[in-house]
């Protein structure tokens, strides 16, 4: 009886590229996603080794036109041809929020797409606002099913331990990680929640991070 073919050696991301993007207190242009997605028992479209991995913007020093990365996630998935009678769990994990296109692309991928759940996990939040309100698209991605939450130290260590060549390492915070975190995830929750009672607490700026100016929403560039 012959042996079964072992298991391809899943590819993961370097321990710089990883703290350089993902590190939310550094402002990188590029857009890095991880996702993992639960598949149901039965599922034979998703391709082995596909159901966990990484990838990032394509930007204009790449080969074909730029495209975001959430845009090639959506390519990705939709080449599954996923199964509309089972159900899937989505979790992406991205250095930055989507921008406005990219959410409604997701918000209206959701919605052809009952049988796929989202849920994203993001370092930063994108304020750069040239195609659109970055605001709107985020509660009209809410709207459409997904949940959306800032990374904590929680989330940063799983995906060193997912996604990451950490050679054994264990996963470091960096300074300022957590006071990040609290400031994107009150930031988060002014969007999602415009109308919340003005009893609550005011926007806390921690000494490492810009305060939103003329020049704070510049920071990604042109790149998502």
């Amino acid at each position: 009886m012959e042996a079964s073919a072992a298991p391809m050696a899943r590819r993961l991301m370097p321990e710089d590229t990883f703290t350089e993007n993902f590190n939310n207190v550094v402002w990188q242009k590029a857009t890095y996603l991880c996702y993992e997605v639960e598949l149901p028992d039965g599922d034979y479209r998703v391709p082995p080794g596909q159901d966990k991995d990484f990838l990032h913007n394509q930007g204009g020093h790449m080969a074909g036109p730029p495209r975001h990365a959430e845009m090639r996630f959506l390519d990705l998935i939709s080449s599954w041809n996923l199964d509309q009678d089972l159900c899937y769990r989505v979790t992406c994990f991205i250095s930055w929020s989507p921008c406005a296109v990219c959410a409604q692309r997701l918000a209206e991928f959701l919605r052809e797409n009952s049988h796929v759940s989202l849920r994203i996990f993001a370092s930063r939040i994108y304020t750069k606002g040239e195609n659109g309100d970055y605001r709107e698209g985020l509660r009209t991605l809410q709207e459409a099913g997904a949940q959306i939450a800032i990374m904590t130290s929680k989330e940063f260590e799983h995906c060193w331990k997912t996604f990451v060549d950490n050679q054994g390492r264990t996963f470091q915070a960096w300074d300022e990680l957590d006071a990040e975190s609290r400031y994107w995830s009150m930031e988060l929750q002014r969007i999602l929640q415009p109308t919340a009672p003005p009893s609550l607490p005011p926007l806390y700026f921690p000494p490492s991070h810009p305060v939103p100016g003329p020049s704070f929403h510049s920071l990604r560039g042109s790149s998502g």
